[in-house]
């Protein structure tokens, strides 16, 4: 998998999170904020409803989940 810049990140989007608290973990891109210092955050949800935070930066977008 191919990194895809922050910005071509999307709501819905599936995803894989390659790095963090969180590697391993996939699910579908919601909620993308960036903080006062410029940092991009990111809502992943798993298939199962399990909901987590994790920086843009350690999110790759995947084909399918």
């Amino acid at each position: 998998m191919t990194p895809k810049p922050v910005a071509q990140l999307a709501d819905g989007m599936p995803c894989t999170v390659v790095g963090g608290t969180h590697a391993g973990k996939a699910g579908r891109v919601t909620d993308i904020k960036t903080s006062k210092t410029g940092h991009v955050t990111v809502t992943v949800v798993q298939e199962d409803g399990v909901r987590f935070k994790t920086l843009a930066r350690h999110v790759v977008v995947s084909g399918s989940t």
